[in-house]
Order: C-alpha cells, then structure tokens, then sequence
C-alpha cells in the first residue's frame, strides 16, 4: 500500500521576495490594489505546482497570508476591535491596519500587539477579544483559495487555525480587562462550523485544523476545551470535512488527556523536536485515525538523514499499520528559505550540507517512496554521501574554540561575572553626566536605498573601499547631528553598515555560512536571510571599534557600541544540530567578549549587547530544560559582557517578550530596555517595580510608520511612573528605526524626547 506524503504549509514570500516587493510596493502608492492581489495569486499558484510536481500527495491551501496567517484567522471570525472596524476599510487595508498600524487622511490606529510564535522568530499579531466580540464570517479565503488551487488541478486541503489556539493565543481588550478568551468558545464554534460547512460544498474533503498550543503547559479549562470544541465538530460531520489535528514544535505527552478520544481522523504530530512521544501519542489513537508522522524538519536547512527517517517511520508503522501512516514535514515550511536552487554563490561542498523548502518537498516525498517500496536507492545514496561529508567536512571543528570554551566552567573561573556589583558600577558610571529620564534609541537608523545602494556597489566592487568608508562616515556624521538636534542623551552611530544585526557579525566571524536569496518572513514585510552556523566560531578580528570610534570623535555626548548578544546571534541564525545549543552560545559569547573589551580600549564608555531573541530560545513548557536554558543564556550574556571596567555601561535590549524579572537581574546589565508600547496596562511592569539595576520601556512602536503625539507619550510615561521609581526609568523607543523613514523617525523622536524633557522638568524642581 502507497504510503502518503504531506506539507503542512509552504513559504508565502515568493523565492525572489515577490511578496515583500508588491506588498511594500502597495503601501508605497507604486503599484494598485488589484495589483498587489494579483502578485498573491502568482505565488500560490506557483507554490501548488512547485508541490504538485515534487509528487506530494497532500498540498496545502490558505497557508499564504499578505501578513500574517493569524491575523487573517481573526479578521475571519470578525475578532476586529471596534477602533479598526468603524473604518470601513477594505479588506487588505484593514489587515495591513492591524497588523502595522495607519495614519492617514482621518484613520489613526496603533497596530495591534505582535508577539513570538512559540520559540520560533516569526511574529504573530495577537487576537484581542472583548466582551463585545460577535463571531460571524466577514469573508471567505479558505474557499477562495481552496477553489483558486481546484480551478488549477490541485485537490488541497485547506489549512485553519483551530478555535483553542486561537482563543488561547489571543488576549483580552482593554474595555474587557478581565475576559478570558477561552470563555468565548462556544460563541465561536458555531462560525467555525459555517466556515468548514463552505470548504465541504465546496469540495474539500479534510482540512488541517492547527492546534499547536498543546505543546505549551495549558490550564485544565483550556484542555476541556479539546473535548468541547471537537465533539462539536463530530455533530455536524455529515456537512463538513474530516479533520487532522495538527500541532507542532514539541511534545504533547502533558496534554495527551486533552486530544485522547476525540472524534477526528487523525493527528499530526513532530517527531523531529519530540521523537521520544512516538509511544505515548500511539497509545491514545483510535483504530483507524492516522497518524501524520512529522519527521523532515520545517525549521532548520539541514538536509534530512533520511535513512534514519525512514527507519523512524517504519518504527511507527509497526505499531499502527502503513494504512494510516503518513510520512510530513515537522512544521509548516513557513520558517525556511524558498529554494536552494537560487543559490548560485555557495561553495558546493557548503550548499551540499542544506535543504531549503523546495528540496525538503522531495524528502518527504522520497521517504513515502521508500516506505511503500519504490525504489529510490539512487536518492539514498546520494543522501547518505551528504550526510558523511558534512560530519567529517573542514568547516566544522576547531580545538581552540573549544578549549577556550571550557575554561569558561573551570573552577575558580570568573569569566561570567563583573568586578563589582551595581550599585558600585552606578556610583562609577555617574561620570557619563546622564540626566534623569535619560534618552536614547536602540541602535539602528534609516537604512535609506541610498545605503543600500552603496552597499551592494561595494559589495560588487563598483565602488573602493575608500569611497565606501567614506559614505559610512558621512552618514554616521549625519546621523549624530541629527540625534544632537533632536536632544538626545546617549547616542548611536546608526549601523549604516550593517546589512543585518546578525549576519553582519557572522560575516567577520568564523564558522558561519551565508546565503544570497535565503530569506525567511519574519513578520510582515520584514524578511531575514539568518546565517547558518556551519562550525566552531571565533572573532579573527574587531568588527565594530572603527565605526563606533568615528562616531564617539564626532560628539562630547556618550555613543554606545552596538552589538549583538550571543543568544540572538544563536537563535537568528539557524544553528548546528551536532553540537549543544549551549555550546554554540558560549563560542559566541567568548567572541563578543573579545570585541567589548576592544571597544572600552578603545574609549567607548556605553556597550549595548543587544539580545531580542533570548525569549523566543525559552523552552516552551516549564521544567528542568526550561531551568537549564535561563542558567546558560544568561551566562553567556555575562561571559560576553563581564570583561569590562565598573565605570563602563553595558545596556541590552529585548523585544516582543514577556520577561521573567528573575531572568533579567541574572543578566546583570546595568541597563536594559523591554517592548512596551504595545502593552496595555503598566501590570506588566510591577514585577519590575524593585528590580535594582535600569530599565528603558520602549515608548513608541518602530514598526508602525504612525507617529504617537507628544500627549500619548506624556501619558505614557505618566503610567509607568505611578509602579516605577523616576530614577531608574530610561526613555527609548521598542527597538531600532531600522525600517522606518527619516520623517517619521524625526517627528516620533522627537516628541518622545520633548515628553521627556517635561517630566525631567518636573522632577528635578
């Protein structure tokens, strides 16, 4: 019997960045509505025959998304805040509102909160349920695009996010303070029913339903509600479609009460984070549901071993039969580059070690071969020669990393600590001359076309060296005139050399690969193309002091020296599966411990050693994992930052996070600033309130173009005010105006400075 293979999603940005283009294009005035929509349809239909032709058997629909999957679910259901709904807005004019927030003509809305999707680097916008939400179907792309796949001979299966994630990834309004979305569910189902009654007529027969929050540690009434909401479904199964149960991205053993029983076809679980659940998952199937088994990663570019998925699979069909065994990616392939095919620049023995999204279509495809039989002994070979030269390839070890890396532990070692503790380091650090209510931004300025330009001539060598350095340095002088217009306290020197926050390091440092067209959605239009640790890392030289010493020669103000922390460099890019993550982050901790003691050398009195990403590492259920990530992560951060001076500052920054406060203080910086400004209420900051060290809350969203008014920034900092002590509170932004405009930088900077200077006003009568 052929055994199926299956995806559970495909990028949605175009192997070229189509998306990015059309979408930016759109908002820009360049290109129209109609136009825009038609460049989506190009994509999916694209991704279809891309999947069609690589033999899977089943393809998925409404996985494509102009921003973002979860935000599309809620527009669906009509969970859209009043405050967007009176507008009237057409329906993409309304997601790009939500999503990014709109300030134009007589519309101006903040953007809704974006937060991490699990431990991954993509971002979701959060669904915001009220008291007054009335559930009912605004639209239909599920069965458009269900249709739109048909009319081109592909039969798909459409892809939803199922009723308990949505509810329990969301959040109550402001108005509803005390709401717990979970409540709503039986409000809710009924218009999930309608939707899936629509795909039935219209020709589905199964639907994947995600539910990928039974990973996460989940209330009792949250796990009821697997029962409540799937034996609602069973009611009306003559007119809907069968159901797969997807989750992904761990294990659901604790939940394994939740899903047991349920009226479903099958479940689809990931086997590559969580290959040890295989027996447990088993143990709670009904006789002839399916088992979708995840094993070809959909978040790293590893090529698969497939000799050893295939023995995996055959693992698990010896306990439920081939009949109901199909053979899928772990995840969506959402979180990988489109295709390594357009990497014409790689060294081939490099590019032979990966598999993009294209290529992981053909493993899966080859392992369901393989498990039915078809001979595919050419594919493994090949496969396997891959696989040894990887482990025994020149890239990969260097002894001097790795002793270096043990002296971190050795007793008596005190590479993980600062000379004095904060309240000496304060008292040294008062000769910056700071004022109350410090300001400062995080790190990056406008990265104009022009800059972009001129990089891409150097990179080409259109342009010297000379004349490169040279524009680098005008726009640094540019940029510090402009922050000491605006008043800023502690300036940046804009990164106009930085391509990215991370590859820009792992460009000067050893061990890491790099891609030309390897971009991965992050949220939005906002697309990475993450490094890929290949190897041992080290720093063969300073990567940041000339740069940051032009800038501070420019200025009597302090300008800090920017840098990326040792888990974002990790997390960012995508990393080794043969050595620890621990192990890589303390390889890049020693590295940018080497470049911040060049930096104090070189006179630079303000570090920031930024770690975005260091939340999004967190183990996603609590336990001993969970306890042995906050131990290394922090002490890679202080492995990075301790080798300096009491009187010089070290800051970090961290975004889109809910922190524990315990967390923070192991970090010991002395500074530290958190996303803020799309938070609600300042509960979120009481457990902050006794935190010894300093902390900025960014005041304004810097991936929204809408400019605050100084009013809102004055009652914003009014409200923090009231649960945090003055003296600690440093004014900044969420995170760097890297994608952002100079007009609209101008204008938010400087009404959060102006805020500022009242309140210092104030407190220093």
């Amino acid at each position: 019997m052929a055994v199926e293979s299956s995806v559970l999603g495909f990028p949605r940005i175009g192997a070229l960045r189509e998306l990015k283009k059309a979408t930016e294009g759109y908002w820009n005035g360049k290109i129209s509505y109609d136009d825009l929509v038609k460049v989506g349809k190009e994509i999916r239909a694209h991704n279809w025959k891309s999947q069609k032709d690589a033999g899977v058997d089943i393809v998925p629909s409404n996985d494509f998304s102009f921003y973002d999957h979860v935000l599309d679910t809620s527009i669906l259901f009509n969970v859209i805040p009043e405050r967007y709904a009176k507008y009237n807005l057409a329906p993409l004019d309304l997601l790009f509102a939500m999503g990014r927030g709109l300030q134009k003509d007589n519309v101006d809305v903040p953007a809704c909160e974006m937060v991490k999707w699990f431990d991954s680097n993509y971002h979701y916008v959060r669904p915001t349920f009220s008291n007054s939400t009335e559930f009912k179907l605004t639209g239909s792309k599920p069965v458009d695009e269900f249709l739109e796949a048909k009319a081109l001979g592909v039969q798909t299966r459409p892809v939803i996010v199922g009723p308990v994630s949505l509810l329990f990834l969301g959040k109550s309004d402001k108005d509803s303070i005390d709401l717990e979305p979970i409540t709503l569910l039986q409000k809710l189902l009924p218009v999930y029913v309608e939707l899936l009654s629509k795909l039935f007529a219209a020709g589905a027969t199964e639907v994947q339903i995600d539910e990928p929050v039974l990973v996460l540690d989940l209330p009792e009434k949250v796990q009821a509600a697997f029962k409540t909401a799937y034996e609602f479904f069973a009611k009306h199964q003559a007119s809907i479609p069968q159901l797969t149960l997807a989750t992904y991205f761990g294990t659901v053993v604790p939940n394994l009460k939740a899903i047991a029983g349920l009226p479903v076809k099958g479940f689809h679980f990931d086997f590559v984070r969580s290959p040890e659940q295989l027996d447990d998952v088993v143990s709670i199937l009904g006789d002839k549901q399916t088992l979708s088994v995840g094993i070809v990663d959909g978040r790293n570019v590893w090529k698969a071993d497939l000799s050893s998925a295939i023995a995996f699979v055959e693992k698990a069909i010896k306990k439920v039969g081939a009949e109901r065994v199909i053979v899928a990616t772990s995840s969506s392939l959402l979180h990988t580059p489109v295709d390594l095919a357009n990497e014409k620049k790689l060294d081939a023995e490099i590019k032979d070690f990966f598999s993009f999204a294209t290529q992981k279509l053909q493993e899966v495809v080859v392992v369901a071969k393989a498990i039915s039989g078809k001979d595919v002994s050419a594919e493994l070979a090949t496969n396997a020669a891959s696989i040894k030269a990887r482990i025994a390839s020149k890239y990969t070890t260097d002894a001097k990393v790795q002793e270096r890396v043990k002296s971190i532990d050795a007793e008596g070692s005190k590479l993980d600590s600062r000379i004095s503790g904060f309240p000496n380091r304060l008292e040294a650090q008062k000769s910056l001359n700071l004022p109350l209510f410090p300001t400062t931004t995080i790190g990056s300025f406008p990265q104009t076309s022009e800059i972009r330009k001129k990089r891409n001539a150097f990179t080409k060598g259109t342009i010297s060296a000379q004349e490169y350095e040279s524009f680098i340095e005008s726009e640094i002088d540019m940029v510090i005139k402009f922050q000491e217009e605006v008043g800023l306290d502690v300036l940046v020197h804009g990164e106009p050399e930085r391509n990215d926050m991370v590859q820009y390091f792992g460009e000067q440092l050893t061990g890491f690969a790099f891609t030309s067209n390897g971009w991965v959605q992050s949220y939005g239009t906002r697309y990475v193309r993450p490094p890929i640790i290949i190897g041992d890392v080290s720093r063969p030289k300073a990567m940041t002091v000339k740069e940051s010493v032009y800038a501070q020669s420019r200025t009597q103000k302090p300008v800090k020296g920017m840098l990326t922390g040792p888990v974002t460099c990790l997390r960012w890019s995508f990393p080794r599966v043969d050595v620890s993550q621990r192990e890589q982050a303390l390889q890049l901790s020693l590295a940018l411990r080497d470049e911040v003691s060049d930096l104090q050398k070189a006179g630079i009195r303000v570090i920031q050693v930024d770690e975005p990403a260091i939340r999004e590492g967190l183990p996603l259920r609590a336990g001993q994992e969970r306890a042995n990530y906050y131990k290394w992560a922090a002490q890679s951060f202080r492995v990075a930052t301790s080798g300096v001076e009491d009187s010089t500052q070290i800051h970090s920054h961290f975004c889109y996070s809910d922190f524990d406060s315990s967390f923070i203080k192991a970090l010991d910086a002395d500074v530290v600033s958190i996303e803020f400004s799309k938070k609600e209420s300042t509960e979120y900051i009481k457990e902050f309130s006794t935190y010894p060290n300093h902390i900025g809350l960014g005041l304004f969203d810097i991936h929204s173009p809408r400019v605050p008014p100084v009013e809102e920034f004055e009652r914003r900092i009014a409200d923090i005010l009231k649960v945090y002590p003055a003296e600690n509170f440093w004014v900044n932004p969420d995170c760097g105006m890297k994608t952002r405009g100079w007009e609209e930088t101008t204008k938010q900077l400087t009404n959060m400075v102006t805020a500022a200077k009242k309140f210092r006003a104030e407190y220093t009568k």
